[in-house]
């Protein structure tokens, strides 16, 4: 094939190739439907192209992919008996004779499934694991009647690993509109007056009449001045981007350790952080070993967004807050969120100065290219925010219309850092190797780099950078990685039986990007590019191929080597239907 046909496919070397380069179908390179910084709902149709000239289609997502097992209330062990010490007494339980939960521990146990090959990393780490009973690790920290073994010598009651939970008293008060939000809501009001006379208040100046002059305004007492506001040196920093669905906690800890400098939750919406749901504040977790952690949020008005802003303030544990005006998915777009907040520059601008005066850290704005494929807007906008104490600027080379049909656009976020300063400005956009980092700050112009979909690719490209070199990660190594994955998964979401198998879920997703890694020694042409997709290949050996497979059904293979067999009718999807085959 020529040079012009191999386009968008990766160059193997020869003696790792299943079949001859001649063979191959080619697509467009971004054939397959991939998730960054805001994990889209891909409404149109893909075409792949065939060597029989035919076209398969590839839609979207798989909305109605099987969800985790749950276990009937009655199967389930009730809580006041679940983490039990030897020294302990049971709480009472206030349902009584009423409760639907399971209060004969020992049948429970006789019941439980057997446990899964391995140690319990929670009890090892910590001392004690809160699943008690319920650990499908038990037998290592379990009496014969169920009741929990505590190791004191490591075991601190006062000291988690992780911060920002919801507590009881604040969901009580965000459900019941309890919670007093007077502060934002009397900042957005005399912002809106303000901007209403803005313009005669103006044409007073240029006549030569003195504006009116007058007390102090509530809104001046309880602004938070720019001096007042914590710091952060944003130049050089390696950024793990917010991402949907697979920047949870457990991987934000795995990028971590190969020396993310700065990590971000996942895009959480104000509306539903300010109902105080539970699902929404999870994506707000921090642990420990994010020493610069944002919050993002998401939402397509100003009161919205600054009450959020300032619940946050008053309740969390955060390095800054980012405003998404990136996230092109049609639920958010067509309520004015997300990308649609780029089109609507007056609730853009109220939002980012009624939070500014809300916040004692920084503020920081995500955004697109633009909407439209053929119209950039960020240039324009930047310029607009920048008198309102934002901290840092974010852009995906791409258009909302674009998602990744094309490469980024680095000349054009370049555009933007020059119009930014001396704001810094982090581009993002197929970033794959230390030669990608550094052509993105060849000018030094932008700032740093924000990494999605190589992190996701290959977690150590944060080392990588730092060492100025590229990394041939065994296959064996890449595992351990997943091994740390369901440790940290298991913390996170519990070593239960349901905790266990949503670790699973959330590890195959990653696995859907993690399998795209070509080791370094087996590519002829170096460095890998984010877009290009390799022949069918075969590893080094055994489970370099496997890690390698496209398949799902490989992929499930991959998480029983580190969490143990799938449980009876297990079954997975990926979420985007182009990201595997079976």
């Amino acid at each position: 094939m020529t040079e012009e046909n191999l386009k968008g496919v990766a160059r193997i070397r020869q003696e790792f190739l299943v079949c001859s380069l001649k063979h191959i179908a080619v697509g467009t390179p971004n054939e397959d439907l991939v998730h960054d910084s805001e994990l889209e709902e891909q409404g149109g149709t893909k075409k792949v192209k065939l060597e029989n000239g035919e076209a398969v289609k590839k839609r979207g997502q798989n909305k109605n992919r099987p969800q985790t097992a749950r276990q009937e209330k009655s199967q389930k062990l009730c809580p006041t008996l679940m983490n039990v010490a030897e020294d302990e007494t049971p709480k009472h339980c206030v349902h009584g004779e009423k409760c639907q939960f399971e209060h004969n521990i020992k049948k429970y146990l006789q019941d439980k499934p057997s446990d899964l090959p391995g140690s319990c990393y929670v009890y090892r780490t910590y001392g004690r694991c809160p699943k008690g009973a319920t650990c499908r690790f038990g037998s290592e920290h379990l009496t014969p009647e169920g009741r929990n073994i505590v190791n004191k010598d490591i075991w601190n009651p006062e000291w988690t690993a992780a911060k920002n939970f919801l507590s009881n008293d604040l969901m009580i008060s965000l459900r019941k509109k309890k919670y007093d939000l007077r502060k934002s809501e009397d900042l957005v009001k005399e912002q809106q007056k303000k901007s209403k006379v803005g313009d005669i208040k103006s044409q007073d100046m240029e006549d030569g009449t003195e504006a009116n002059v007058g007390p102090v305004s509530d809104e001046d007492l309880i602004r938070i001045r720019n001096e007042e506001k914590r710091k952060i040196d944003w130049k050089g920093k390696l950024y793990l981007a917010p991402l949907t669905t697979v920047g949870n906690l457990p991987f934000r800890r795995i990028c971590k350790k190969f020396g993310a400098d700065i990590t971000c939750g996942e895009m959480a919406v104000a509306e539903n952080l300010l109902n105080g749901g539970k699902q929404e504040w999870a994506l707000v977790r921090r642990h420990e070993s994010e020493d610069i952690f944002g919050v993002q949020i998401c939402g397509n008005n100003p009161y919205l967004l600054t009450k959020c802003a300032q619940m946050l303030e008053e309740n969390i544990s955060m390095d800054f807050l980012d405003i998404n005006c990136g996230c092109p998915i049609d639920m958010f777009y067509e309520k004015g969120a997300g990308s649609g907040l780029m089109t609507r520059e007056k609730p853009l601008t109220a939002a980012v100065e009624c939070m500014s005066k809300v916040l004692s850290c920084p503020l920081t704005v995500k955004m697109r290219t633009g909407v439209q494929s053929d119209k950039n807007i960020a240039h324009k906008l930047i310029p607009k925010l920048k008198g309102y104490d934002v901290s840092l600027f974010t852009v995906h080379g791409r258009s909302r219309e674009q998602r990744y049909t094309k490469l980024a656009d680095w000349d054009y976020i370049e555009e933007c850092a020059k119009v930014a300063n001396p704001i810094p400005l982090f581009g993002n956009g197929d970033v794959l190797s230390y030669e990608d980092y550094n052509a993105g700050l060849s000018s030094g112009n932008v700032s740093g780099v924000m990494m999605a979909r190589g992190a996701l690719i290959k977690p150590w490209i944060f080392q990588e950078i730092k060492e100025q070199r590229h990394i041939d990660m065994p296959a064996q190594e890449r595992l351990d990685i997943l091994k740390d994955y369901a440790d940290y998964g298991l913390e996170h979401w519990g070593s239960d039986s349901q905790g266990v198998e949503t670790t699973r879920r959330f590890m195959l997703e990653w696995i859907s990007f993690l399998h795209r890694y070509i080791p370094f020694g087996v590519l002829e042409v170096t460095p890998q590019k984010i877009n290009d997709r390799p022949p069918p290949y075969k590893g080094r050996n055994e489970l370099e191929t496997l890690m390698a497979s496209g398949n799902y059904e490989d992929w499930i293979k991959l998480s029983e080597m580190v969490l143990g067999p799938v449980p009876s009718g297990f079954a997975f999807l990926p979420k985007h239907k182009a990201n595997a085959w079976k």
